[in-house]
């Protein structure tokens, strides 16, 4: 019997949420046919077996949470086994049998020789727990995140309270993240809108402001690694959209914005926007954002504190838009205003150079 875990998705995830087995205990899989489906982060993924043979144990039920390196299912694969598969990250090997040693020299025990999965490791390094001092509750006495949780006592969900799961973990871990990592600042100002036409594509005046304001200031269409003090301008907006949903806010990308015309660009929206509400959007579309617009105001308020993901460097938000007066040639006459935020990161860009950047996007949507 051989044991497959959860291996290693990509972008830093600890955990996956288990949204449905594609297979039964007893069923014959053979190599890369599709396992399971995992949510990780803000997509849902198929993960394939890892070689073939019999389903003999799942170790989760739809709706649990696994950690990185912990069993997924067993294996009955004897002389089918066929390898590591093509799967996300990097697969365990088995490992041959051992004979015992005569003699056995003893070893201290220390939090790098014990058995623990990533996600507790880093979670007790955080947390400044002993790994030493911790019994493993995991396969093989392995310590998972939950005994490193119930050690520093947040173990478990108080009565009535509500465990987010899924996109809204991600957000909220997302959000604590670039809260204690990023220093930011915020500018803002209005566009007068006055002379748009009735039925404008507001979000589409506001892909191509934000394409004008990357060129007339490239220092906000960037990243920033601040381990590194370094930063890397980008030659073309890759335009995180963000959207929202029931299930969380969720940051489809448009690719190369600024290489499209409206009507391809609306064709774009649609198909990340339909990807997002039936939750097949690839995982592939969620990523490499240079630069994040908020269209907030088709909700309701003004202006904006935003949250600005990293390693990005600028998020704009567009508030409602509203009616006010306006002076025109020495009269006063109705008006439409369209509120805009830029938060930045004040480590990577000045407040001049955010500045001109806001100043050539509200130029663009005035002209």
């Amino acid at each position: 019997m051989t044991t497959f875990t959860l291996p290693d998705l990509g972008e830093g995830l600890q955990d996956a949420e288990i949204v449905s087995w594609l297979v039964g205990v007893g069923d014959r899989v053979v190599a890369d046919q599709p396992l399971v489906s995992v949510e990780t982060g803000k997509a849902v993924v198929e993960v394939p077996a890892p070689w073939s043979g019999v389903v003999t144990k799942l170790h989760a039920e739809p709706g649990d949470t696994v950690e990185i390196g912990a069993p997924l299912a067993d294996f009955e694969s004897g002389s089918d086994r066929a390898g590591g598969g093509t799967v996300v990250g990097k697969l365990p090997e088995a490992e041959p049998e051992k004979q015992t040693p005569a003699k056995k020299t003893p070893r201290k025990v220390t939090s790098t020789s014990i058995k623990a999965v990533p996600a507790a490791r880093k979670l007790a390094r955080e947390r400044g727990i002993d790994l030493t001092a911790l019994s493993g509750s995991g396969p093989d006495g392995t310590i998972t995140r939950a005994d490193v949780e119930a050690a520093a006592g947040s173990g478990g969900v108080p009565e009535g309270w509500e465990a987010i799961r899924g996109v809204r973990r991600t957000m909220a871990r997302r959000m604590a993240e670039a809260h204690r990592e990023i220093a930011a600042t915020h500018v803002t100002d209005r566009a007068d809108v006055s002379h748009w036409a009735g039925g404008e594509d507001v979000t589409l005046r506001l892909v191509r402001a934000i394409v004008a304001g990357a060129i007339a200031e490239p220092a906000l269409n960037a990243w920033f690694d601040g381990a590194r003090e370094a930063r890397l301008l980008h030659d073309r907006v890759d335009l995180g959209i963000a959207v929202n949903s029931g299930d969380g806010l969720f940051v489809p990308v448009l690719r190369d914005a600024g290489a499209h015309d409206p009507a391809e660009l609306r064709t774009m929206l649609e198909r990340l926007k339909s990807g997002v509400d039936d939750r097949s959007i690839p995982p592939a579309d969620l990523a490499g954002q240079t630069i994040t617009l908020s269209n907030f105001g088709m909700i309701g308020g003004r202006h904006a504190a935003l949250t600005i993901v990293p390693p990005q460097v600028a998020i704009l938000g567009a508030g409602r838009i509203t009616a006010e007066p306006r002076v025109v040639r020495g009269r006063i006459e109705p008006g439409r205003v369209l509120p805009i935020s830029l938060s930045f990161d004040h480590r990577a860009a000045t407040g001049a150079e955010a500045t001109r950047f806001l100043m050539a996007a509200i130029a663009d949507l005035e002209a």
